[in-house]
Protein backbone atom coordinates (compact mmCIF):
# COMPACT_ATOMS: atom_id res chain seq x y z
CA UNK A 1 0.00 0.00 0.00
CA UNK A 2 1.24 3.47 -0.94
CA UNK A 3 1.78 6.30 1.80
CA UNK A 4 -0.61 9.61 1.61
CA UNK A 5 2.81 11.93 0.14
CA UNK A 6 2.25 13.71 3.98
CA UNK A 7 2.91 10.65 6.20
CA UNK A 8 5.98 10.07 3.74
CA UNK A 9 7.11 13.93 4.19
CA UNK A 10 6.72 13.58 7.79
CA UNK A 11 8.67 10.47 8.15
CA UNK A 12 11.52 12.18 6.66
CA UNK A 13 11.63 14.91 8.64
CA UNK A 14 11.29 12.71 12.12
CA UNK A 15 14.10 10.90 10.25
CA UNK A 16 15.79 13.88 9.68
CA UNK A 17 15.31 15.36 13.16
CA UNK A 18 16.52 12.06 14.61
CA UNK A 19 19.78 12.06 12.53
CA UNK A 20 20.41 15.49 13.03
CA UNK A 21 19.87 14.90 17.02
CA UNK A 22 22.19 12.35 16.92
CA UNK A 23 24.72 14.36 15.29
CA UNK A 24 24.39 17.17 17.70
CA UNK A 25 24.23 15.22 20.61
CA UNK A 26 28.18 13.57 18.97
CA UNK A 27 29.63 16.81 18.05
CA UNK A 28 28.43 17.86 21.62
CA UNK A 29 30.21 14.28 22.93
CA UNK A 30 33.20 15.42 20.95
CA UNK A 31 33.72 18.41 21.83
CA UNK A 32 33.01 18.63 25.67
CA UNK A 33 34.95 15.07 26.58
CA UNK A 34 38.67 16.41 25.95
CA UNK A 35 38.04 19.11 28.64
CA UNK A 36 36.47 17.44 31.07
CA UNK A 37 38.45 15.05 34.17
CA UNK A 38 38.92 11.85 33.32
CA UNK A 39 36.32 9.64 34.92
CA UNK A 40 39.17 6.57 35.62
CA UNK A 41 39.67 9.20 38.24
CA UNK A 42 37.24 7.95 40.16
CA UNK A 43 38.15 5.00 40.88
CA UNK A 44 40.86 6.88 43.39
CA UNK A 45 38.06 8.63 45.62
CA UNK A 46 38.65 9.34 48.75
CA UNK A 47 35.44 10.17 51.01
CA UNK A 48 35.56 12.46 54.02
CA UNK A 49 35.69 10.97 56.97
CA UNK A 50 35.74 12.10 60.21
CA UNK A 51 38.32 11.88 63.07
CA UNK A 52 37.47 9.16 65.74
CA UNK A 53 39.24 8.31 68.84
CA UNK A 54 38.87 4.91 70.45
CA UNK A 55 40.10 2.97 73.46
CA UNK A 56 41.90 0.38 73.41
CA UNK A 57 39.06 -2.32 73.04
CA UNK A 58 37.56 0.01 70.64
CA UNK A 59 34.94 1.68 72.44
CA UNK A 60 34.53 5.25 70.84
CA UNK A 61 35.72 8.36 73.30
CA UNK A 62 35.21 11.60 70.78
CA UNK A 63 34.39 12.07 66.83
CA UNK A 64 35.69 15.17 65.10
CA UNK A 65 34.65 16.74 61.67
CA UNK A 66 32.13 18.49 59.68
CA UNK A 67 30.42 15.54 57.47
CA UNK A 68 29.27 12.37 59.40
CA UNK A 69 29.85 9.40 56.97
CA UNK A 70 30.81 5.61 57.53
CA UNK A 71 31.39 4.29 54.08
CA UNK A 72 30.02 0.58 53.33
CA UNK A 73 30.47 -2.06 50.32
CA UNK A 74 27.73 -2.93 47.87
CA UNK A 75 27.55 -6.36 49.58
CA UNK A 76 26.83 -4.74 52.73
CA UNK A 77 23.46 -2.44 51.43
CA UNK A 78 20.08 -4.07 51.70
CA UNK A 79 18.32 -5.42 49.07
CA UNK A 80 15.21 -3.48 49.76
CA UNK A 81 16.94 0.26 50.29
CA UNK A 82 18.83 -0.40 46.77
CA UNK A 83 14.87 -1.30 45.29
CA UNK A 84 13.74 1.71 47.21
CA UNK A 85 16.37 3.97 45.82
CA UNK A 86 16.04 2.93 42.15
CA UNK A 87 12.22 3.06 42.35
CA UNK A 88 12.75 6.39 43.71
CA UNK A 89 15.34 7.63 41.22
CA UNK A 90 16.13 6.00 38.36
CA UNK A 91 13.86 2.74 37.74
CA UNK A 92 16.10 1.83 34.57
CA UNK A 93 19.65 1.92 36.44
CA UNK A 94 20.81 -1.40 35.35
CA UNK A 95 19.22 -1.41 31.60
CA UNK A 96 21.23 1.84 30.62
CA UNK A 97 24.16 3.01 29.56
CA UNK A 98 24.04 5.78 31.98
CA UNK A 99 21.94 8.25 30.32
CA UNK A 100 17.74 7.28 30.18
CA UNK A 101 17.04 8.69 27.04
CA UNK A 102 12.87 8.83 28.01
CA UNK A 103 14.12 10.66 31.30
CA UNK A 104 15.90 13.09 29.36
CA UNK A 105 12.62 13.10 26.49
CA UNK A 106 10.87 13.90 29.73
CA UNK A 107 12.51 16.54 31.17
CA UNK A 108 12.56 18.36 27.74
CA UNK A 109 8.53 18.27 27.32
CA UNK A 110 8.28 19.43 31.02
CA UNK A 111 10.78 22.51 30.18
CA UNK A 112 8.84 23.36 26.81
CA UNK A 113 5.50 23.16 28.56
CA UNK A 114 6.07 24.41 32.15
CA UNK A 115 9.11 26.81 31.63
CA UNK A 116 11.02 24.49 34.01
CA UNK A 117 12.53 21.05 34.47
CA UNK A 118 10.24 18.78 36.85
CA UNK A 119 11.65 15.61 37.14
CA UNK A 120 15.23 16.10 36.28
CA UNK A 121 15.57 13.54 34.02
CA UNK A 122 18.82 12.60 35.37
CA UNK A 123 19.93 9.29 35.60
CA UNK A 124 21.78 8.05 39.31
CA UNK A 125 25.43 8.18 36.90
CA UNK A 126 24.66 11.58 36.08
CA UNK A 127 24.57 12.52 39.56
CA UNK A 128 27.41 10.42 40.62
CA UNK A 129 29.09 12.62 37.96
CA UNK A 130 28.20 15.78 38.84
CA UNK A 131 28.86 14.82 42.94
CA UNK A 132 32.30 13.93 42.46
CA UNK A 133 33.53 16.02 39.48
CA UNK A 134 30.67 18.81 38.65
CA UNK A 135 29.33 21.83 40.48
CA UNK A 136 25.28 21.81 41.09
CA UNK A 137 24.62 25.16 39.18
CA UNK A 138 21.67 24.91 36.98
CA UNK A 139 23.02 24.95 33.47
CA UNK A 140 22.39 23.05 29.87
CA UNK A 141 26.16 23.21 29.56
CA UNK A 142 26.44 21.55 33.39
CA UNK A 143 23.89 19.44 31.94
CA UNK A 144 25.85 17.42 28.74
CA UNK A 145 28.64 17.57 30.89
CA UNK A 146 26.70 15.05 33.29
CA UNK A 147 25.70 13.27 29.98
CA UNK A 148 29.31 12.88 28.77
CA UNK A 149 30.81 11.92 32.15
CA UNK A 150 28.12 9.48 32.65
CA UNK A 151 28.70 7.22 29.43
CA UNK A 152 32.29 7.91 30.66
CA UNK A 153 31.94 6.38 34.26
CA UNK A 154 29.52 3.62 32.89
CA UNK A 155 32.44 2.36 30.82
CA UNK A 156 34.63 2.66 33.75
CA UNK A 157 32.25 1.01 36.74
CA UNK A 158 30.17 -1.99 37.15
CA UNK A 159 26.64 -1.07 37.85
CA UNK A 160 27.34 -2.02 41.45
CA UNK A 161 30.29 0.05 41.53
CA UNK A 162 28.31 3.01 40.95
CA UNK A 163 25.23 2.39 43.26
CA UNK A 164 27.96 1.97 45.88
CA UNK A 165 29.67 4.96 45.30
CA UNK A 166 26.16 7.09 45.21
CA UNK A 167 24.99 5.23 48.55
CA UNK A 168 27.81 6.17 50.34
CA UNK A 169 28.43 10.03 48.68
CA UNK A 170 24.87 11.11 48.75
CA UNK A 171 23.89 13.84 51.01
CA UNK A 172 21.24 13.17 52.75
CA UNK A 173 20.35 15.77 55.70
CA UNK A 174 22.05 16.53 59.20
CA UNK A 175 25.02 16.55 58.59
CA UNK A 176 24.78 12.82 57.58
CA UNK A 177 26.34 11.70 53.85
CA UNK A 178 25.58 8.07 52.41
CA UNK A 179 23.00 6.17 53.60
CA UNK A 180 24.93 4.34 56.30
CA UNK A 181 25.56 7.67 58.00
CA UNK A 182 21.72 8.48 57.38
CA UNK A 183 20.60 5.30 59.16
CA UNK A 184 22.83 6.11 62.50
CA UNK A 185 21.48 9.68 62.50
CA UNK A 186 17.61 9.01 61.94
CA UNK A 187 17.32 5.46 63.16
CA UNK A 188 20.88 4.88 65.59
CA UNK A 189 20.99 1.64 63.81
CA UNK A 190 23.15 -0.07 61.20
CA UNK A 191 21.67 0.03 57.80
CA UNK A 192 21.11 -3.55 57.65
CA UNK A 193 19.25 -3.55 60.98
CA UNK A 194 16.38 -1.17 59.70
CA UNK A 195 13.27 -2.22 58.43
CA UNK A 196 11.45 -1.79 55.09
CA UNK A 197 9.48 1.73 55.93
CA UNK A 198 12.48 2.93 57.55
CA UNK A 199 14.53 2.29 53.76
CA UNK A 200 12.24 3.69 52.09
CA UNK A 201 12.30 6.96 54.13
CA UNK A 202 16.04 6.96 53.59
CA UNK A 203 15.74 6.51 49.57
CA UNK A 204 13.63 9.52 49.78
CA UNK A 205 15.96 12.18 51.25
CA UNK A 206 18.51 12.37 47.94
CA UNK A 207 15.71 14.24 46.09
CA UNK A 208 15.76 17.43 48.83
CA UNK A 209 16.96 16.27 52.18
CA UNK A 210 15.74 19.07 53.66
CA UNK A 211 12.22 18.70 52.56
CA UNK A 212 11.79 15.25 53.11
CA UNK A 213 13.46 15.36 56.09
CA UNK A 214 11.60 12.74 58.73
CA UNK A 215 12.79 14.77 61.51
CA UNK A 216 12.25 18.40 60.52
CA UNK A 217 9.25 17.70 58.08
CA UNK A 218 7.66 14.07 59.42
CA UNK A 219 4.26 14.87 57.05
CA UNK A 220 6.39 15.78 54.16
CA UNK A 221 8.97 13.18 54.44
CA UNK A 222 5.79 10.01 55.24
CA UNK A 223 4.54 10.79 51.92
CA UNK A 224 7.49 10.90 50.43
CA UNK A 225 8.04 7.25 51.45
CA UNK A 226 4.64 6.43 50.71
CA UNK A 227 5.07 7.43 47.20
CA UNK A 228 8.39 5.41 46.59
CA UNK A 229 6.42 2.22 48.50
CA UNK A 230 3.90 2.58 45.95
CA UNK A 231 6.39 2.67 43.12
CA UNK A 232 8.19 -0.33 44.77
CA UNK A 233 5.13 -2.29 44.17
CA UNK A 234 4.40 -1.14 40.51
CA UNK A 235 8.31 -2.37 39.83
CA UNK A 236 7.87 -5.51 41.53
CA UNK A 237 9.79 -4.68 44.54
CA UNK A 238 6.55 -5.59 46.20
CA UNK A 239 3.40 -7.14 46.74
CA UNK A 240 0.48 -4.82 47.60
CA UNK A 241 0.43 -6.23 51.10
CA UNK A 242 3.64 -5.96 51.59
CA UNK A 243 3.13 -2.31 50.44
CA UNK A 244 -0.10 -1.57 52.24
CA UNK A 245 1.94 -3.02 55.55
CA UNK A 246 4.85 -0.35 54.83
CA UNK A 247 2.77 2.16 54.73
CA UNK A 248 0.81 2.14 57.86
CA UNK A 249 3.54 2.23 59.66
CA UNK A 250 4.70 5.49 61.86
CA UNK A 251 7.34 7.56 61.09
CA UNK A 252 10.10 6.47 63.71
CA UNK A 253 13.10 8.42 62.88
CA UNK A 254 14.68 10.53 65.70
CA UNK A 255 18.09 12.99 65.89
CA UNK A 256 20.99 10.21 67.07
CA UNK A 257 24.05 11.99 68.14
CA UNK A 258 27.17 10.50 67.36
CA UNK A 259 27.37 9.36 71.30
CA UNK A 260 30.62 8.42 73.14
CA UNK A 261 31.17 5.31 74.31
CA UNK A 262 33.11 5.72 77.05
CA UNK A 263 33.12 9.08 79.48
CA UNK A 264 36.15 10.40 78.93
CA UNK A 265 35.68 14.02 76.88
CA UNK A 266 39.51 15.25 78.09
CA UNK A 267 41.43 12.35 76.80
CA UNK A 268 39.79 12.50 73.39
CA UNK A 269 40.86 16.08 73.18
CA UNK A 270 44.79 15.46 74.49
CA UNK A 271 44.70 13.28 71.31
CA UNK A 272 43.08 15.47 69.14
CA UNK A 273 45.91 18.31 70.24
CA UNK A 274 48.18 15.90 69.24
CA UNK A 275 47.30 14.23 66.53
CA UNK A 276 46.83 17.72 64.85
CA UNK A 277 51.08 18.18 65.74
CA UNK A 278 51.57 14.96 63.87
CA UNK A 279 49.18 15.29 60.66
CA UNK A 280 48.34 17.67 57.99
CA UNK A 281 44.78 19.82 57.72
CA UNK A 282 43.08 16.80 56.48
CA UNK A 283 43.06 15.18 60.04
CA UNK A 284 39.30 15.62 59.92
CA UNK A 285 38.37 14.18 56.70
CA UNK A 286 40.82 11.76 56.13
CA UNK A 287 38.91 9.08 58.51
CA UNK A 288 41.74 8.68 60.91
CA UNK A 289 41.27 6.26 63.83
CA UNK A 290 43.31 7.15 66.61
CA UNK A 291 43.16 3.89 69.26
CA UNK A 292 44.65 4.95 72.86
CA UNK A 293 45.68 2.42 75.72
CA UNK A 294 42.36 3.86 77.83
CA UNK A 295 40.73 0.61 78.75
CA UNK A 296 36.97 1.25 78.49
CA UNK A 297 35.83 -0.78 81.99
CA UNK A 298 38.76 1.18 83.84
CA UNK A 299 38.15 4.63 82.53
CA UNK A 300 34.47 4.05 83.79
CA UNK A 301 35.56 2.71 87.10
CA UNK A 302 37.49 5.60 87.39
CA UNK A 303 34.55 8.30 86.83
CA UNK A 304 32.42 6.71 88.95
CA UNK A 305 34.59 6.39 91.75
CA UNK A 306 35.51 10.49 91.34
CA UNK A 307 31.57 10.95 91.08
CA UNK A 308 30.93 9.37 93.91
CA UNK A 309 34.10 10.48 95.93
CA UNK A 310 32.89 14.29 95.14
CA UNK A 311 29.33 13.23 96.20
CA UNK A 312 30.10 11.67 99.37
CA UNK A 313 32.31 14.44 100.30
CA UNK A 314 29.50 17.31 99.32
CA UNK A 315 27.56 15.38 101.61
CA UNK A 316 29.97 15.84 104.52
CA UNK A 317 30.01 19.29 104.38
CA UNK A 318 26.83 19.81 104.11
CA UNK A 319 26.72 21.26 100.61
Amino acid sequence: MRLPSWIRYLLLLLIAGAGGGLTALAACYLYLAPQLPPASQIREVEYQIPLRIYSRDMKLIAEYGEKRRQPVTYDELPEPLIQAVLAAEDERFFRHNGVDLKGLLRAFVELARYREIRSGGSTITMQVARNFFLDREQRFLRKFNEIVLAIQIERVLSKEEILELYLNKIYLGHRAYGAEAASQVYYGKSVGELSLPQWAMIAGLPKAPSAYNPITNPQRAQVRRNWILHRMEETGALTAEQRELAQAAPVSARFHAASPEVDAAYLGEMARLQAMELVDANIYTDGIRIITTVDSKRQQAAVNALRNGLHSYDERHGY
